[in-house]
């Protein structure tokens, strides 16, 4: 029998209802309006209908009927990102399976799909944050034809998912399913990965053996298999009920993944309003919704970006969910995954060891997720504790059992950890965030003078020198979202993790993002307020003694800022098409309110 709601889960969710409630309503009001404004294709012109029917040549006999539902796709398919590589043929599918019951499908259309692997420690990073607004916005043009009954997205990596959900969620009235396309198969065990990365830092390895051993880590179509941001967006979908119970870890090409994703394209026609079960999105993902998915992130040791993506996704839905909230939820949520880079099993280790239906079955049972959110399965979100399989041809869930591995999946009752290792930082240089499921205990506290850098190629310069060989808080900043659009900086990683091996007392303190991979090495990321403008990180210098502290809470240094003139602030860098995102730099609001320009001046 489970458990009552955990009284820290009810406290921060009472709180948040409490605080949104002047823009929850608004944006209820807002669906409410979208759906009586563009409820019906009949009432459309009939010129317009042609238009949008013209190119659909198998089904414009059904479209002209208009008995069926008509359901949009948004589809982030392209090629270079292998997670999103399978799917090129997925439309074909969804369309046969929506003629199946007499409805039809459409590519209502495409938005942009960045690899920050690809990306990574390169000029186009500073373009990824961004993306996620720019996705948003090209699902918003998607869905503003008026054609659709419901909507069915296709994304999965870093701002793919965020950006799919806070454009989809302007068109709330309509029944939404997002549809995954799983991880690749493992490749080599991710220690292995992790030593030949370290022996490049250190220039023990050629690139031409550090490039034979990525290749066998990023092998083939599919996501990638660490729990990084991709498939920490799959973990909340789940935890919110966008998926069809269990989708997340199925691989690509399976029958199993087949069966899905003709249940996703089943589902959401039954969903709209002509059928008996309406369930529109922007009623789907409300406050219950979002704490869970917090709640998911912080029991599986999700990645740190979610800290930004999670409070924009929440404001697109009304709701206003900060690093308090998240902070708190840390203390009650215990750790009950390992997954790589927190343990050396990948995601289809979890998934074999119970996965996601293990997950939401314990916290459901402990009180520690609401069990009475909406979800777009058939039934309630107790469905989500269970695992999909194929009995014959047919779709079925079975229940999960115990952990088929306790190195990487435990009870609530004998976690990894007491709590969900997402820690609030605060002190005289900000806000920032911590995360401790990767890093040991004895690390949690780096008190240590500060060596200051503006950018990832001065620390690697520093490094390779062996500047930095001492106890040191590498301090990296000019990295928020208004100086260069606050990329990632998993470059740093692997020298870090070198000096720290070294013996050396080493933290990273920056107002830029770490990556969902990001492990062992102490950060104090997404320092709020950013360096540009006068930040307090723009008044540090070189040998202040910064203390940073996951026991307490704590980011300060004994240096006397209030004295000091900040450093000024560089101009922004031009090409790989930089120079376009001016506006968003601008305008973008801070790391806790989700780096978001599109946010910021949206009225949301």
């Amino acid at each position: 029998m489970s458990k009552p709601l955990n009284d820290t889960l009810h406290r921060v969710t009472q709180r948040v209802i409490e605080r949104s409630k002047p823009s929850r309503q608004a944006y209820l009001d807002l669906i409410r309006r979208e759906g009586d404004n563009m409820g019906e294709r009949s009432a459309v012109s009939c010129s317009n209908l042609a238009h949008a029917y013209a190119g659909a040549l198998e089904d414009q006999t059904a479209l002209m009927t208009g008995k069926g539902a008509n359901i949009g796709i948004v589809t982030a398919y392209n090629d270079m990102l292998s997670a999103h590589q399978p799917y090129g043929r997925y439309p074909d599918r969804l369309k046969i399976y929506a003629r199946e019951i007499g409805a039809t499908a459409q590519v209502a259309g495409g938005t942009p799909a960045m690899c920050d692997g690809v990306t990574q420690g390169e000029t186009g990073m500073e373009l990824s944050l961004f993306s996620r607004d720019v996705i948003a916005l090209s699902t918003a043009v998607a869905l503003s034809h008026a054609m659709y009954d419901g909507a069915l997205m296709l994304g999965i990596c870093d701002k793919i998912v965020p950006g799919l959900l806070m454009g989809a969620l302007r068109f709330g009235h309509l029944p939404t399913i997002f549809v995954p396309s799983g991880p690749m198969p493992t490749g080599i065990p991710n220690k292995e990965k992790q030593r030949v990365r370290q022996l490049y830092a250190e220039g023990k390895a050629t690139r031409a053996e550090l490039l034979e051993s990525e290749m066998k880590s990023y092998h083939s179509p599919g996501t990638c298999t660490f729990f990084g941001t991709a498939n920490s967006n799959q973990m909340m979908m789940e935890m919110m009920g966008l998926h069809i119970p269990g989708s997340a870890f199925i691989q690509p090409g399976t029958l199993l993944r087949q069966a899905l994703d003709r249940e996703a394209v089943h589902r959401v026609a039954a969903l709209g309003r002509k059928g008996e079960d309406y369930r529109p999105l922007g009623h789907v993902v409300d406050e219950k919704a979002i704490i869970n998915a917090a709640v998911g992130l912080l029991a599986t040791g999700g990645s740190t970006n979610h800290a930004i993506h999670l409070p924009a996704m929440a404001r697109a839905a009304g709701v206003i969910f900060d690093w308090d909230d998240l902070s708190e939820l840390s203390g009650a949520v215990p750790l009950i995954a390992q997954v790589y880079p927190n343990g050396s099993g990948d995601v289809n280790n979890f998934h074999n060891a119970g996965g996601m239906g293990y997950v939401i079955g314990e916290l459901l049972s402990e009180g520690l997720a609401h069990p009475d959110i909406l979800t777009v399965g058939r039934g309630d979100f107790s469905d989500y504790a269970r695992e999909p399989g194929l009995d014959a041809e047919a779709l079925v869930w079975r229940e999960v059992g115990p952990s088929g591995d306790d190195t990487m999946l435990r009870p609530v009752t004998n976690p990894f950890k007491p709590d969900g290792g997402m820690r609030l930082l605060q002190g005289n240089l900000g806000r920032a965030c911590f995360k401790t499921s990767a890093v040991d205990e004895s690390r949690w506290t780096i008190e240590a003078p500060a060596r200051v850098f503006q950018d990832q190629a001065s620390v690697a310069a520093a490094f390779r020198a062996g500047e930095l060989d001492r106890d040191v808080v590498v301090v990296v900043r000019f990295q928020g979202p208004r100086a260069n659009g606050m990329p990632e900086l998993h470059k740093l990683t692997p020298a870090l993790g070198v000096l720290q091996d070294r013996g050396f007392k080493v933290a990273l303190l920056t107002d830029g993002r770490m990556s969902g991979a990001s492990g062992k090495v102490p950060a104090a990321i997404h320092c709020t307020p950013e360096a540009l403008g006068g930040g307090p990180l723009a008044k540090l210098r070189d040998g202040d003694i910064v203390k940073v502290c996951a026991f307490t809470g704590t980011l300060s240094t004994t240096a006397d800022l209030a004295g000091r003139e900040p450093a000024a602030d560089p101009q922004p860098d031009m090409g790989t098409g930089r120079e376009l995102f001016g506006m968003m730099r601008r305008f973008a609001d801070g790391a806790e309110q989700g780096a978001s320009a599109m946010l910021a001046t949206g009225g949301m």
